[in-house]
């Protein structure tokens, strides 16, 4: 069953990733972006890394994502006109995808590692989201608290150069 999740949300994730390509409205592309990250942190839970999925979803797609979204929003980019493209400029670009599955099929049928199963995890019960934690409060407080004060006072200065003057 873990394996079968793993491939479904590898496929969402890809979907999505080639929504951000593909999309024209910036804003469209964005929130594409943002439910990539969510199936990439879907994948890290099915992989046991608890931890670096959560992380995910709270750094990336919350706090990274709101802020890409702030500045796209502030910027009022449009949706890019569409134009015609060449038949040239398809075959090509089927070459080069085509040349690049080829490639990637041989140097993953290659690969021995893949084949084999993994062990299990040493010892499931330690609790890695309380060591960080300890370890970020307890051993490096001051450099978390400087962050914050730091990124508090980036966000000030981008609202501030972004208004307009009233004329």
């Amino acid at each position: 069953m873990q394996l079968a999740l793993f491939w479904i949300f590898a496929a969402f994730t890809l979907a999505f990733g080639l929504g951000v390509v593909f999309f024209r409205s910036p804003v469209s592309s964005a929130m594409s972006l943002v439910m990539s990250f969510i199936g990439l942190a879907a994948l890290f839970v099915t992989l046991d890394a608890f931890f670096i999925g959560v992380v995910q979803v709270l750094v990336y797609a919350g706090a990274v994502m709101v802020l890409f979204l702030f500045i796209i929003m502030l910027l009022d980019l449009r949706a890019d006109q569409r134009r015609p493209v060449k038949l040239s400029a398809w075959a090509g670009a089927g070459i080069v995808v085509g040349g690049f599955l080829a490639i990637l099929s041989q140097v993953v049928s290659s690969l021995p590692a893949l084949q084999q199963t993994k062990p299990a995890l040493a010892n499931p019960a330690v609790n890695d989201v309380a060591q960080v934690g300890f370890a970020l409060f307890r051993n490096f407080n001051l450099p978390f608290q400087v962050i914050g004060v730091l990124l508090l006072v980036s966000t000030i200065g981008v609202v501030v150069l972004s208004r307009r003057e009233l004329k």
